[in-house]
């Protein structure tokens, strides 16, 4: 009688312990918790580029060109009191530059040695018809660079995390920042006294 009750009890515990699992479009937003997440990533990629074409740096530039402006994004830092993938972030920008159609953009980094690495390896293997040409790159005329920073407070159960992304757009030839974006997300978590 005890073995049984104690496997029915344990089949209870089973039982109420399961995980349910569904799927959900990719652009729905789900908080689970207050921390950056697929939502704010992209909310803040679209809105600081949408910001970023609005300045009369763009205007002057199609003023003097005949062309799009060529955008390399040099890094954006996590300095935040979590982990944040900052690549998703970084295509998340690379995304909503290029869906602007107002600026080109140009790869850098790990990618841009790859292509290198790529190259060299056509410049001894490929025939000389198919071949990339060494040299032949598109160089950027401004250069994204940033930050993520964050803030937690808390008491009484509730909990306020600030996000605040900070962004910069550098004139390559003349060093000179053509714009500044700022873009914040307050979260407030309340969980009745659990922190």
């Amino acid at each position: 009688m005890v073995i049984a009750m104690a496997a029915l009890m344990a089949v209870s515990l089973l039982a109420a312990c399961s995980t349910k699992v569904s799927r959900v479009g990719a652009e729905e937003q789900i908080d689970v918790t207050d921390s950056w997440n697929a939502t704010d990533s992209k909310l803040v990629a679209d809105k600081m580029i949408e910001d970023m074409v609005t300045f009369p740096w763009l205007k002057e530039w199609e003023e003097k060109h005949d062309r799009k402006p060529r955008v390399i994004i040099q890094s954006v830092r996590n300095k935040s009191h979590e982990h944040i993938p900052v690549g998703t972030f970084i295509n998340d920008l690379k995304r909503a530059m290029l869906k602007s159609g107002k600026m080109q953009f140009v790869s850098g980094g790990a990618e841009r040695e790859a292509v290198r690495e790529e190259r060299e390896q056509q410049d001894v293997y490929a025939t000389e018809k198919t071949r990339a040409e060494m040299g032949a790159e598109t160089g950027a005329d401004f250069a994204l660079a940033g930050s993520i920073n964050s803030t937690v407070q808390q008491a009484s159960g509730k909990r306020v995390t600030f996000y605040q992304v900070d962004l910069e757009l550098i004139n390559l030839t003349t060093t000179e920042e053509a714009w500044y974006g700022q873009k914040k997300i307050k979260k407030v978590a309340d969980k009745g006294g659990l922190f």
